[in-house]
């Protein structure tokens, strides 16, 4: 059910505090503790870095810890992010996207609390979900404390794909979740802990900051990218279906101007908007297509108008690739079911299921989920306004 943008979000997202800038709430907790942070280049604090916010309250920080895209959110998808020194705090770096994605004893040895704060965006297979996984194991396993500084989800106001089913777990989903989830990190963590979905169903100290002024039905803008890929609200809207993509032979328009606002491929005949891949530092290392011209489709203005109020993944776009590429039997990557979270979409795909088919096949699913999640929801979720109905 597509409705106007206007209908399903409140008008409050200026007034957000974010759990970030909530820091009457958290700073006492970290008296005489030693702290590790998880944060990247969106860890602010109003108009500051987190980093420089609890180093301003004299909190003893030991280390910083990194997702994908590196502390400074300047890594390119899928590139090893190295151990390091910060050239600006002298803290060290640890990685948590390369050799290790777990926090090892001996990092955590000199550590009393773990701080994470990072943005999502509510897709199962942003890794910084992975991340936070990870982080919480390990909070686990070594005792320690993990304080979330929830931040909104942009794309919070619905739920929608396939759940991830058994066997298809990896870094870019571990959780049996839809593919669009609806939840911030913060809830998230808490249903982790609550559903027993560490390794030998631990749980973790877990401490969450929630916002004031936010819910589901809130619209948000990021104020800062999330990762290099993501630079727009556009794309930040379109990422749950056009991510998905990533798993077959179309470009999603890394290495042009117009990463995820767009998809196309050089034998796309029908395609009218016309990109060329490049390599840009940071952003883009040999992006499919690299120096061809694709001819595709700019999303830019339908995201606006369409994908903000439709709540669903846009899988017609896949129905619609299939008929015109060379070869079907080629288009979907290995990728595709790490993505998905199973083999099923991808056969329903190729075997020419209907699209209403392939919705109703993931309904039940849903319907469990979100009775499941309720439990751990911190803000309000209005029924009929971004919400599955019978």
């Amino acid at each position: 059910m597509a409705l106007l943008m206007g209908a399903i979000y409140n008008s409050t997202a200026q007034n957000i505090i974010t759990g970030a800038a909530r820091t009457d709430l958290y700073l006492s907790l970290l008296k005489k503790k030693r702290v590790a942070v998880v944060a990247n280049q969106t860890s602010i604090v109003q108009d500051k870095h987190l980093v420089d916010t609890l180093l301003a309250a004299k909190v003893k920080l030991k280390k910083v810890f990194a997702p994908e895209h590196g502390f400074r959110g300047q890594a390119a998808n899928g590139e090893k992010v190295n151990n390091a020194t910060d050239a600006k705090t002298g803290l060290p770096i640890i990685s948590l996207y390369g050799k290790n994605v777990k926090p090892t004893r001996k990092d955590l040895k000199n550590v009393d609390v773990v701080l994470f704060d990072i943005q999502d965006v509510g897709v199962r297979f942003y890794t910084y979900l992975t991340t936070l996984h990870y982080v919480m194991q390990a909070c686990a396993e070594n005792g320690k404390t993990l304080i979330v500084l929830d931040r909104p989800n942009p794309n919070g106001h619905y739920m929608d794909g396939p759940v991830l089913k058994p066997g298809f777990e990896s870094m870019v989903g571990i959780h049996p979740i839809p593919l669009v989830h609806g939840m911030t990190l913060g809830e998230l963590a808490r249903m982790i802990n609550g559903e027993r979905w560490l390794r030998t169903h631990d749980t973790c100290k877990l401490v969450v900051i929630p916002m004031l002024n936010w819910d589901h039905n809130t619209t948000y803008t990021l104020p800062v990218p999330p990762s290099p890929n993501l630079p727009t609200h556009e794309s930040i809207l379109l990422y749950p279906t056009l991510g998905l993509m990533e798993g077959s032979i179309m470009s999603m328009g890394r290495g042009t101007d117009k990463p995820f606002e767009c998809f196309g491929a050089p034998w796309l005949a029908e395609g009218h908007y016309i990109f060329v891949p490049k390599n840009i530092a940071g952003k883009a290392v040999n992006p499919p297509y690299l120096n061809d011209t694709c001819k595709g489709i700019l999303l830019t203005d339908f995201a606006r108008n369409y994908i903000s109020g439709s709540r669903q993944l846009y899988i017609e776009w896949f129905e619609m690739l299939l008929k015109v590429c060379p070869d079907r039997n080629k288009f979907f990557t290995p990728f595709f079911d790490k993505l998905s979270g199973s083999n099923e979409l991808r056969e329903a795909l190729l075997s020419g299921k209907s699209i209403q088919w392939i919705r109703e096949s993931w309904k039940n699913d849903l319907y469990a989920f979100e009775h499941r999640r309720n439990p751990y929801l911190l803000y309000p979720y209005f029924p009929g306004m971004g919400h599955l109905t019978r």
